[in-house]
């Protein structure tokens, strides 16, 4: 059973910048699933953030976070990575980290495994 685990939350101003960590438990074949980033806000769904494909060589972004975050991996130390700039209220979410089997998933159903979420907050 793969174990995640996030950490880089906190709380910010608009227009702040946080940096989000996911790491995999030791035992991992990383290099063998893709990844992704997930958020859900009080009250709503969890959504699709951001995606990244087995190797890093492909990325995706839900539209509204397109241009401010970055996703990104490294293998070697079973850790995904979340760069948030230009942070908004609307931002405001428990992150989630999550890990597919595909190359590459944007659907919450396409992931296997996830972890146990970090707070963002984002004051105007």
């Amino acid at each position: 059973q793969v174990q995640l685990q996030e950490w880089g939350g906190g709380s910010v101003q608009a227009g702040g910048s946080l940096r989000l960590s996911c790491t995999a438990s030791a035992r991992t074949s990383f290099q063998n699933y893709g990844m992704g980033w997930f958020r859900q806000a009080p009250g709503k769904e969890r959504q699709f953030v951001a995606a990244i494909s087995r190797y890093g060589g492909s990325t995706t972004y839900e539209d509204s976070v397109q241009g401010r975050f970055t996703i990104s991996r490294d293998n070697a130390k079973t850790t995904l990575y979340l760069e948030m700039n230009g942070l908004k209220p609307e931002d405001t979410a428990v992150y989630y980290c999550a890990l597919t089997a595909l190359n590459m998933a944007t659907m919450r159903d396409q992931y296997n495994a996830w972890g146990q979420g970090t707070q963002v907050t984002v004051s105007a």
